[in-house]
């Protein structure tokens, strides 16, 4: 849309930006141009003008669009398709539906709201307004054991983009939540697309949800005690245009890293996980069993002692594991 294109140059103009310059490099008349200014002054963009010199983009709204993102995501490879939604039922469905109809590596789809978030294991997210839900499509070439960190991988990627903003770095609850003060910040679901007769992966979404400004009223009386907002620790949140950019960032550079530079990327997680030297219960189906995370092993799998001195590898398909004190 050419109201993206216009917002596009602001952003990326320090000073003020001519009409007759913006009409130019866009292709269109400077009515238009006008109009676009218009139209962005509606949404609660604060543009000053001034004769002769053009215009200016002085305060922006928290808003998330394709032009609030496309000069920060220049020639990366994630968000080179951009999709910004207010509402969808669910980020990872919507690449999915676009993956399975040939949709390129690096699509992006944010929105502001999900109507049927989902986590692991088929659980519901609470996805209210006030937070940042983001799904990228990646098609990367690996085999099915590295597919198999790019969770993990995803964790460290989101701690990254959330610090590089915020100045501040979330942990990481083995194996997909990133926790800040002892409570869910964000969480994480990859999910896998194979084909049927081949059995080879088609294309991997990594879905996130971020807390950015819901307050304890916007999360409900359940999930309150156990959910924390961006918002909610920082004393300025960051507007979520600046998140995604900065998270976005970091997938793409984990998408390029990835799967060659395992070692870094094992390395951060050990340092960003919470769970290990803690005690956790381990649940498999109706059955639970206490242990000690004693590491993080090479392929980013949690493993246990029990009580009677036995150590098991898990794999997070299999058990969910919770913290026995506190969230983490």
């Amino acid at each position: 849309m050419l109201r993206d294109e216009v917002l596009a140059l602001l952003k990326g103009q320090e000073g003020y930006c001519s009409g007759e310059e913006m009409s130019r490099r866009l292709g269109v008349s400077r009515a238009a141009v006008w109009k676009a200014i218009a139209a962005l002054r509606q949404e609660g963009y604060e543009i000053s003008s001034a004769p002769n010199r053009g215009y200016q983009l002085q305060h922006s709204p928290d808003r998330v669009s394709v032009g609030e993102l496309q000069g920060a995501l220049a020639g990366r490879v994630i968000g080179r398709e951009l999709l910004c939604l207010d509402t969808v039922d669910s980020t990872n469905n919507e690449v999915k539906r676009r993956a399975v109809e040939g949709a390129p590596e690096g699509l992006t789809v944010l929105a502001g709201q999900q109507t049927g978030g989902r986590g692991r294991r088929g659980r519901v997210f609470v996805s209210p307004p006030g937070g940042l839900y983001v799904s990228v499509l990646l098609r990367p070439n690996a085999g099915m054991r590295e597919l198999m960190w790019l969770t993990s991988w995803s964790g460290v990627a989101l701690c990254d983009g959330i610090e590089r903003c915020c100045g501040i770095r979330p942990g990481i609850k083995w194996t997909n939540d990133i926790i800040l003060d002892g409570r869910k910040v964000c969480g994480i679901l990859t999910e896998l697309g194979m084909e049927g007769e081949s059995a080879l992966s088609q294309y991997v979404v990594v879905g996130a949800g971020i807390n950015v400004t819901q307050t304890e009223a916007d999360f409900g009386p359940e999930v309150a005690p156990v959910a924390i907002s961006l918002a909610q620790k920082l004393e300025r949140p960051p507007r979520r245009a600046e998140l995604a950019a900065a998270v976005l960032t970091a997938l793409d550079e984990m998408r390029a890293a990835f799967p060659h530079e395992k070692e870094r990327y094992l390395e951060q997680y050990r340092r960003d996980c919470l769970t290990v030297g803690r005690e956790v219960r381990l649940l498999r189906g109706d059955r639970m069993e206490e242990a000690v995370a004693e590491e993080i092993d090479e392929d980013f799998q949690l493993v246990v002692r029990f009580p009677d001195g036995r150590r098991e590898t898990v794999y997070a398909g299999e058990v969910s594991v919770r913290g026995m004190l506190g969230y983490v």
